[in-house]
């Protein structure tokens, strides 16, 4: 399937292939390790399938009902143009980052989906102004019936669905109704063809008038036998994308329209320049706390292990050596560098990333965040001086705080473990606080692959055998839908209104969106359990060897780190940004 995919001829959706430089996108955004969730996420944009799917993942997510169900998007259209517009449309709001993905890839790929989408319906669209325009009292007829159809199935879902509705009417009535609407569906086309029928063997076959009102009823049956040639050869193409992603084919998104030709070329220019945003936004090293929805783009707390004793001189030391927060973050960011090393050849952990985080608080039902601006930030980044700043004097009243973290991408981008470090000195305590942060796999949503459209009949001779017979991709109903839609994709705000449109979870991060929970898989939550205690006695050690050498009393430190070290071995996920005490 790779094969096939890296085969992709362009020139059918009539564009060059000769691309520029920059015009083939990587597949990762250069950090290993992330590529299954990252395309799991970026298959979606060529998907098929209701867009019912993603409103069940995360009720925040909102979709905007159609005033007419004949123009509606599937899930591929609706997640590819809310991403677009959320991540790349002028007046955004700022992203969460997307841990353990590449958000830059998936709206990459969102691109290259819909630049597919408009070759296929620049040929719809031909098509409709032969067949339709030039014919357009026969396509209304055959239009209308087809909205009707789609009317009553709708209805028919909605009845059977409906709890409210089996109490109320019972479910035999139920039954009932859900079946004079699938009765009344199916029938309403039988009817508009039979009359249509009637009408060409009444007309009068003389004169242009009677000619034409013959070629009104026959062209747009023409024209959708042609429509579905078009929707079927692209909907192998998207199929084939889908497919290739999840099973790790190696395809890239190609938009050579984010690439300027000419120094006027502004189109390209603005999407090259909001592409660079969003790289530069995902690397950032402000995080926002939103309370018991913890870090946002890191995950809930799941367990915090705190050591909090006096500052006492040594046996023999009149008074301790002066020193900062930051001299004791410097020495466990120092030992927790060499995580990955250990004595024996057992594997052992991966190359960790260890990071100086500034975090903000942000409300619980909070619509937008808002990154910090002005002289000490350049390119979403506090700078250093800053961040030493913060660590040394806000930790205590409002501001931003200070946090070191120390972040495992594992199981390809599926699981993100991080645990944040922060050293606070009030009065005579100091308090090392250790917290960790679990961001489960994407939805199995996303890494469904596509499905063949066949079926298994009886063979006609061998009654007792079975074969397997092929159906076509797209049905009668779903090439009218994309016909429809075709010529108002050129006017998305028209389309937007006739058709509805997908809302995305404010704030809103590609990753923590649509992440589950880790709890659920076995080795997914060990992983999470086995990484604390490492982390923790690395801190605790990096701490001690500072107090020891600025001259402080370690006995009463080394007692809670003992106990903390043997209670982290018992600790268990829980639910600690919610306080249930």
């Amino acid at each position: 399937m790779g094969a096939a995919v890296a085969g992709f001829d362009d020139r059918r959706h009539g564009v060059e292939v000769d691309f520029s430089p920059g015009a083939q996108v990587p597949l990762s955004g250069g950090d290993s390790g992330q590529t299954a969730a990252t395309q799991a996420l970026a298959s979606a944009a060529y998907r098929d399938g209701p867009v019912s799917g993603l409103v069940e993942i995360n009720a925040a997510t909102a979709v905007k009902g159609p005033k007419l169900s004949l123009f509606e998007p599937d899930l591929g259209e609706a997640f590819a143009r809310a991403v677009i517009v959320r991540m790349l449309g002028g007046a955004r709001k700022p992203l969460v980052q997307s841990f353990g993905t590449d958000p830059l890839t998936v709206a990459d790929h969102c691109l290259a989906a819909t630049r597919i989408r408009k070759a296929r319906d620049v040929r719809l669209t031909v098509l409709m102004v032969l067949f339709g325009v030039l014919f357009l009292p026969g396509v209304l007829l055959w239009l209308a019936g087809f909205q009707l159809r789609r009317t009553l199935t709708g209805l028919r879902g909605r009845l059977s669905e409906a709890p409210t509705v089996v109490q109320a009417v019972g479910a035999v009535k139920l039954a009932r109704l859900a079946g004079v609407a699938a009765t009344l569906a199916g029938t309403a086309l039988l009817a508009l063809g039979a009359l249509l029928l009637v009408a060409v063997v009444l007309l009068p076959m003389g004169g242009l008038i009677g000619l034409y009102l013959i070629a009104m009823l026959v062209a747009p049956v023409v024209g959708w036998l042609l429509a579905k040639r078009v929707c079927e050869r692209y909907a192998k193409d998207l199929r084939a994308f889908w497919s290739g992603l999840l099973g790790g084919g190696g395809v890239g998104a190609r938009i050579p329209e984010a690439v300027p030709q000419d120094p006027n070329d502004k189109e390209a220019e603005t999407l090259r320049q909001a592409l660079t945003k969003v790289a530069a936004e995902q690397h950032s090293n402000v995080v926002f706390y939103a309370g018991p929805k913890g870090i946002l783009g890191m995950g809930t707390r799941w367990g915090s292990w705190q050591l909090a004793e006096e500052l006492t001189p040594a046996e023999g030391v009149d008074d301790i050596n002066p020193f900062r927060s930051w001299d004791v973050i410097r020495a466990i960011e120092d030992r927790l560098r060499l995580l990955e090393r250990g004595p024996l050849h057992t594997g052992g952990f991966p190359k960790p990333s260890i990071r100086h985080w500034i975090v903000a608080p942000v409300g619980e039902g909070a619509k937008e965040v808002a990154r910090p601006d002005g002289q000490e930030i350049e390119s979403f980044q506090v700078r250093d001086f800053e961040i030493q700043r913060i660590c040394n004097e806000q930790q205590f009243g409002s501001g931003n705080r200070h946090y070191l973290g120390v972040q495992f991408v594992l199981w390809d981008g599926q699981l993100v473990l991080t645990l944040m470090i922060t050293v606070t000195v009030l009065h005579h305590t100091l308090r090392v606080e250790v917290t960790g942060h679990a961001l489960g796999p994407v939805h199995p949503l996303f890494t469904t692959k596509p499905e063949p459209k066949e079926k298994e009949v009886a063979k006609h001779v061998k009654f007792w055998e079975t074969k397997t017979v092929p159906l076509p991709l797209v049905e009668t109903p779903e090439v009218v839908r994309l016909a429809a839609r075709a010529p108002l994709t050129w006017f998305p705000p028209v389309l937007d209104f006739l058709g509805g449109k997908l809302t995305l979870p404010e704030p809103f991060g590609l990753r923590h969106t649509w992440a589950n929970p880790p709890w659920r898989h076995r080795f997914m939550a060990d992983d999470a359990l086995r990484a604390a205690a490492p982390v923790l006695r690395v801190v605790h050690g990096a701490t001690m060897r500072v107090l020891a050498d600025n001259g402080v009393d370690t006995e009463k430190f080394s007692n809670r780190s003992a106990f903390l070290s043997g209670a982290v071995q018992a600790h268990t996920p829980a639910n600690a940004d919610k306080y249930e005490v």
